[in-house]
């Protein structure tokens, strides 16, 4: 399954111009089979995104984009948020207690959001951005690399907030995701490989190495 880990929506992410609508049409005009809604600092359109899960029959994912001191980090099964500013490793645990899962959003962008090499100072990420649509190449490889050198799952993703930006990256999971648990078991165990979208389709990063070359991702 092909799923955009990483987009917000505009009810509770000020800066997106998307609409669940908007999210769902193109997603499924593109060929992705869910989507992660992740906004800033909240998980509040958890139930209306389900209910339009249920009414589209498309597959809606909601866990938030957390800013921590060190940088961002996307959670997956953490229900209550945290309501103050933590350390990394602080929400990495919370998540895990609560039997999710934490990731390093766009670790190398250059806007203090971003995790970086910090990444080595911190225990049970789940995974890592490598590929996020609104980073500059160089970061993403950056990204990348980290994650193979540490043996941490790779990601990719949009970080939507146009439609133009949808599915610009996304991630391809081995077997079926049904719901947000299916998703956490995939993540913890690895079954994930970031893609682009070139030329209408998705590819993996392995499996089209001119994407590295930034010759082939549209």
């Amino acid at each position: 399954m092909i799923i955009d880990t990483h987009m917000h929506e505009k009810t509770y992410s000020l800066d997106s111009k998307l609409s669940l609508e908007d999210i769902v049409k193109r997603a499924r005009e593109i060929g992705l089979d869910g989507v992660c809604i992740t906004d800033h600092e909240s998980n509040e359109i958890m139930e209306k995104a389900h209910e339009y899960s249920k009414e589209t029959g498309f597959l809606i994912i909601v866990g938030a984009e957390i800013l921590t001191h060190e940088g961002d980090i996307t959670v997956f099964g953490l229900d209550r948020l945290p309501t103050e500013k933590l350390h990394a490793q602080q929400l990495i645990d919370m998540t895990l207690k609560a039997g999710g899962v934490a990731m390093s959003a766009h670790p190398f962008r250059k806007n203090n959001r971003g995790m970086g090499n910090l990444i080595r100072r911190v225990k049970g990420l789940s995974g890592i951005e490598a590929f996020n649509g609104s980073t500059r190449h160089s970061d993403n490889l950056d990204a990348y690399g980290l994650a193979a050198e540490l043996n941490i799952p790779s990601l990719g993703a949009s970080d939507a907030h146009t439609v133009d930006a949808i599915g610009r990256y996304a991630t391809i999971f081995d077997g079926r995701i049904r719901d947000t648990r299916d998703f956490i078991d995939a993540v913890k165990s690895g079954r994930t490989h970031p893609a682009a979208l070139v030329e209408g389709r998705f590819e993996t990063i392995e499996s089209y190495p001119s994407i590295i070359n930034n010759k082939a991702a549209v």
